[in-house]
């Protein structure tokens, strides 16, 4: 088999806040969310089968089948997908085995390699897209009760979601700004379930880690001033203060 370059549809999902849940927990996780995903598909009309999946530890990217109608990824997917995480977190009596999730959407050519595997650019949008500050920061804010946070691609979102295809509502779409390690880049984030009141902040990788307090400002009011002052003859007078020193000489008259 020789390398085919094609046009897919890839959608990333990543599990929220899975660190420090421990082995048995993220197997567990893993295992459920690869469970509903696949059903989510199969609801969609997606062949399963005929997509390819590849681990991300706590997650999964899926290249769909060449020919894929993208709007399906979209609706009804990702609201199948939300309605079977909710299922599935109802009936979990331990915070370590409810699962919410960040889902991102692009699409792009693709190079499927002789031993089958998927490379090539997109997967590095669809990368950033799926850890992209406005995603976090939505599943974050939103009630427990929300299971899905969606950011997808400007590209994805002209093709499928401004068109108003059955089933979408552009009007449940935002338009964010990101910038993350080499990628400056307009998305569009959508919450099923729950409209936020306010529009996740763009922000940038650096602004996320590098945020400090700002720093005090010296305080240079007049109660908080002390000056002394000396003269020595000769017209000098030496003035001392307690933050900014002034000296004024004058001539004799």
């Amino acid at each position: 088999m020789e390398a085919q370059w094609e046009y897919r549809a890839v959608l990333a999902v990543d599990i929220e806040k899975s660190s420090g849940r421990g082995n048995v927990a993220l197997l567990r996780n893993r295992d459920a969310l690869r469970t509903m995903l696949g059903e989510a598909f199969r609801r969609s009309g997606i062949d399963w089968d005929a997509c390819v999946r590849d681990d991300l530890g706590d997650g999964l990217r899926v290249t769909a089948p060449a020919m894929t109608q993208k709007a399906s990824l979209v609706h009804p997917l990702v609201q199948e997908l939300a309605h079977l995480l909710r299922e599935h977190n109802r009936s979990q009596s331990h915070p370590t085995t409810r699962i919410r999730v960040r889902v991102a959407l692009h699409a792009g050519e693709v190079c499927r390699t002789p031993s089958g595997e998927i490379a090539g650019s997109p997967l590095e949008i669809l990368a950033r897209l799926l850890d992209a500050p406005p995603a976090r920061t939505a599943l974050a804010r939103a009630p427990e009760t929300v299971p899905v946070s969606l950011l997808m691609s400007q590209h994805f979102y002209d093709e499928t979601v401004r068109h108003g295809y059955p089933g979408i509502d552009p009007a449940a779409f935002r338009k964010v700004g990101f910038t993350l390690k080499e990628l400056t880049a307009d998305a569009w984030l959508h919450t099923p379930g729950w409209t936020p009141t306010q529009e996740p902040e763009a922000e940038t990788e650096t602004e996320v880690s590098t945020k400090k307090p700002a720093a005090k400002k010296r305080d240079r009011s007049q109660g908080n001033t002390k000056m002394v002052n000396k003269a020595s003859g000769n017209g000098v007078i030496y003035a001392t203060q307690n933050g900014d020193q002034h000296i004024r000489i004058t001539g004799r008259p």
